[in-house]
């Protein structure tokens, strides 16, 4: 006896590889917080060896980084140390708390409400000294 079976529905084509899941974009968005803060660090720690190879050359090196379009990444810096930190807070927990798998949407919302806070506070003073310093 042979059994006729419907054809599978067309599945939608998916236009991401991420399925809209919150845990998916913080894996993603860790990677990529993490990749610019190394890169970050990297010339850092150059431009600041700068200073016992030629410190005129050190000195106008940190004269490119006062203006407006520094800030502003700076301002950006700020925002990814913060949800690298406060998502790889949540990263620990939910990989060495046992009931961590559990509650790891809720603590994902809660390291985001964290995060908007405090980003928003500093890049706050960020501004007001962009603003009211030169």
């Amino acid at each position: 006896m042979t059994t006729i079976e419907a054809p599978a529905p067309a599945q939608p084509k998916r236009k991401t590889l991420y399925r809209g899941d919150p845990g998916m974009w913080s894996w993603a968005l860790h990677r990529i917080t993490g990749v610019t803060l190394f890169f970050f660090l990297f010339v850092h720690v150059l431009d600041t060896a700068l200073v016992r190879v030629n410190p005129d050359t050190y000195d106008q090196s940190i004269a490119i980084y006062k203006n407006p379009i520094v800030a502003l990444m700076e301002m950006g810096l700020v925002v990814a140390v913060l949800f690298h930190a406060l998502n790889g807070v949540r990263v620990i927990l939910v990989d060495f708390w046992s009931q961590g798998p559990r509650y790891q949407k809720q603590m994902l919302w809660i390291v985001l409400a964290i995060w908007v806070l405090v980003s928003a506070a500093g890049v706050g003073r960020q501004f007001f000294y962009l603003l009211t310093e030169h």
